[in-house]
């Protein structure tokens, strides 16, 4: 039975008083009884029940337990009126006696309890909805239990101060449900403002002052930038005290460090706090001892080279993250060599030497288990693509050690075809069992799920060069679930008239040969710069070769021909660069090296590409140069917030560099946009934060974007380069900041990668049904206006196609 209070109990005693007065008076009223009479009252003839609506008047009086012709006590009625409270149904209820005509009639007077029609929650902004919800228990559909209203309540409030919002108000409501049976609770919430954390003191700490501390941890006080907001986190706070301070010291050897009190002292009048912290440091462990035992497959000169102790030093300070990092870099080593089932414990033993000094002494003890190579590999969920693409991208073979790595980067290489939804499921790695035994090898399943590839787009374009238009486009990436490409694009209007058509075969004849054909008739006036028009008709095919075997790398040679015509523009324009009938004819090889993961946004990995292009000459045509290009992408990963590990999704985090250069050896006049322009994204070399040709050989032009156009824009070599820190929140979304720098020169032997313009900005990158879309917004750093004077400014710029 619950407690209850002592005015509850006052309460059921006031009630019974007076079946117990009645049940004197009632024998003080009758003949003079003997002995034997007066200790017998009378049995109890009937039970009623008023007030009830809900609950029936059998289901009360069998909750009661009185049972008519049995002798009941004061006992019985207090136990009965217990029972009923019990039930959660009622409010109330008062117990009468009445003496009517010789029957002795116990009365039930209830108040039933409402109906919960519903509950619900207003107000919770800065805190999770689904976090509130969870600290209500109430069931909606029964009685309605105010001590579950007010604990629920309560429950709300502390979770609020919990997470700093000291000056936070919670408020339960209780009113008629509209559908008029029952009554609605409602829990409204006044968050206020987090409290900030103003100061952080810290007692205990002799080795290290309370600014080094702050320095790793996530709790800091409010600071001068935005970005310090010094905002009140229970769950960061918790991580400082329990991951992030212990690992601080136990790198300097402290590894029985601990908080062992954390207050924060709010002030709910301006919400500001100050988190005072107090800390055991407890003595500095040096390393004694390193031993490597159960080791077989590999030496232990070449395990402890793992964890590297410094050569001369006696006693070494001891550092628990460096040692631990070393044990899963040995994990993984057995891991990639088909150990999967190696076990690597790391172990530490305290001592104190008779110096009163702390040592602790390391050891790997390792349980190699048996070798795994992979039995099978399978697929599962390619309702489209064929299982010969699938497995061309996986490097794991039947027969083959088991490698982590080579898990890793199949499962890579499959999200790269960008034929299947992402995330995909991680593989699966599951022992072959025969009969009742499990052996050491491994079946490997991948499970993919279909995703649409192809697609027709159609609508309006305008771009900064080519003025307002349409286009209409029909293109598919896995022609015939094998994998080929196929595009067919048409952009039309006041000032283009482009239609392209190729094919792409990435395995002539189910074979490691991969192959394109290309052709487009081209027509386009540009608007800015007065450029003039141009129309190109022509074809190009290419060939790609595994380089010696390799899978990442790729030889490609090609041809191409095409006729080229350039009319009107600027006077400038026409007498530089004058070719009414002009014709290409362009021998080409490039060699591409790519690893990257996470495509269309990587990653990880590394793009480097050489290409050399031969034009005239022998070949004939109009042009008589030759060109070199090199271009490399490095992507480091920095790390993921959400998802699962390796295989899983969430925002991944990744730093980027990029480097770019070409030279243009002999006479390509004729050709002026084959020369190298920079600035803008529309033509030639990206810089942002600049107009289109605004960079020059002859230093920044600042009427770029005019009516004049200067044949000086181009030139014959260029360098540029890009930082940046991006974050692929899925596979079709992507934002980042970045720093461009670059520069045109008039000669590949002028070529300066010293003198540069700097562009900085952020960037918004979406692969739409429309196509790759992408948007920055960048800051030109070494723009002047016409009278030379600096001028930096901003500048937004729009590109609309293939640009990844």
């Amino acid at each position: 039975m619950p407690a209850r209070s002592g005015t509850a109990r006052r309460g059921l005693i006031d009630r019974v008083r007076p079946i117990i007065a009645a049940l004197a008076a009632a024998f003080a009223c009758t003949a003079p009884l003997s002995a034997q009479d007066v200790a017998t009252p009378p049995p109890l003839d009937s039970v009623v029940v008023i007030g009830n609506v809900r609950v029936p008047a059998t289901q009360v009086i069998a909750t009661a337990n009185l049972v008519a012709g049995q002798i009941i006590s004061y006992r019985d009625i207090q136990h009965a009126v217990q029972a009923l409270f019990r039930t959660g149904q009622f409010d109330d209820v008062k117990v009468d006696q009445r003496l009517t005509a010789g029957h002795n009639v116990v009365v039930f007077t209830v108040k039933e309890r409402p109906l919960l029609a519903g509950w619900e929650v207003h107000g919770a902004n800065r805190i999770p909805l689904g976090d509130v919800r969870e600290r209500v228990k109430l069931l909606e559909g029964r009685p309605l239990d105010r001590a579950a209203v007010a604990r629920s309540r309560e429950s709300i409030d502390s979770m609020y101060k919990e997470r700093g919002f000291y000056a936070a108000t919670v408020s339960a409501e209780q009113a008629a449900a509209d559908s008029g049976k029952g009554v609605q609770v409602t829990f409204n919430i006044e968050e206020g403002r987090r409290v900030a954390v103003s100061q952080v003191l810290v007692d205990g700490n002799q080795n290290f002052t309370d600014q080094q501390l702050v320095g790793h941890m996530a709790s800091k006080p409010e600071g001068f930038w935005w970005f310090r907001s010094g905002e009140f986190d229970e769950d960061r706070l918790d991580e400082d005290t329990r991951s992030r301070l212990p690992a601080f010291y136990a790198s300097q050897g402290y590894i029985d460090f601990q908080v062992t009190r954390d207050t924060l002292l709010a002030d709910t009048s301006d919400t500001k706090g100050v988190l005072q912290l107090t800390v055991d440091e407890g003595p500095a462990y040096h390393i004694g001892k390193f031993e490597v035992r159960g080791n077989r497959r590999y030496s232990e000169t070449e395990l402890r080279n793992y964890f590297p102790l410094p050569a001369g030093v006696d006693h070494p300070v001891y550092d628990r993250g460096a040692w631990q990092g070393a044990t899963a870099k040995v994990e993984d080593l057995y891991a990639n060599t088909g150990y999967i089932y190696a076990q690597v414990h790391a172990q530490e033993t305290r001592h104190v030497l008779p110096d009163g000094s702390h040592t602790v002494d390391l050891e790997w003890n390792i349980q190699e288990g048996q070798l795994a190579t992979i039995n099978k590999v399978n697929i599962v969920g390619n309702d489209v693509t064929h299982e010969r693409v699938i497995r061309d991208a996986i490097v794991l073979l039947p027969g083959q050690v088991f490698s982590r790595d080579a898990l890793l980067r199949s499962y890579q290489n499959i999200g790269n075809l960008g034929f299947f939804k992402q995330p995909m499921p991680a593989p699966s790695v599951d022992p072959v069992i025969n009969g009742n035994d499990t052996g050491p090898d491994v079946n490997i399943t991948f499970r993919v799920e279909e995703k649409r590839t192809g697609n027709i787009n159609f609508g309006a374009s305008l771009g900064q060069g080519t003025g307002l238009g349409g286009f209409l486009g029909l293109e598919e990436p896995n022609l015939f679930g094998r994998g080929k490409r196929g595009s067919l694009q048409w952009q039309f209007g006041e000032n283009i008239n482009d239609f392209n058509i190729s094919y792409t075969d990435p395995a002539i004849r189910e074979g490691r040969v991969s192959g394109m054909i290309s052709l487009f008739d081209s027509r386009q006036r540009f608007v800015i710069r007065d450029l003039g028009r141009r129309r190109q008709t022509g074809g190009s095919l290419q060939l790609g070769f595994p380089f010696l075997g390799s899978r990442y790398t790729r030889v490609f040679g090609s041809y191409g021909l095409q006729r080229v015509r350039y009319t009107d523009g600027s006077d400038e324009i026409q007498q530089r660069f004058i070719c009414n009938n002009c014709t290409r004819s362009t021998l080409g090889t490039r060699l591409i090296r790519d690893t990257r993961v996470g495509l269309p946004f990587p990653t990880g990995g590394t793009q480097v590409s050489l290409a050399g292009e031969l034009n005239g000459g022998f070949l004939g045509g109009t042009g008589d140069y030759q060109k070199v290009d090199a271009e490399g992408h490095w992507y480091a990963p920095l790390g993921t917030i959400g998802g699962s590990g390796q295989f899983g999704g969430g925002v991944q985090l990744v730093l980027g560099f990029t480097a770019k250069s070409g030279f243009i050896f002999g006479n390509a006049d004729n050709f002026p946009f084959e020369q190298y322009s920079l600035g803008g994204v529309q033509f030639g070399i990206p810089l942002r934060g600049y107009d289109e040709f605004s960079i020059t050989p002859d230093g920044f032009d600042p009427s770029a974007g005019g009516s004049n156009a200067s044949a000086s824009a181009f030139g014959k070599s260029y360098a540029a380069f890009t930082v940046e820190t991006g974050a692929r929140l899925n596979q079709s979304l992507y934002v980042n900041a970045f720093m461009d720098a670059g520069n045109v020169y008039r000669t590949a032997r002028q070529w300066d990668p010293t003198r540069l313009f700097r562009g900085a900005g952020v960037g918004v990158a979406l692969v739409s049904p429309l196509g790759p879309i992408g948007v920055d917004l960048a800051y030109g750093f070494d723009k002047k206006d016409l009278n030379g004077k600096p001028n930096p400014g901003w500048m937004f710029h729009i590109k609309v196609g293939n640009f990844f």
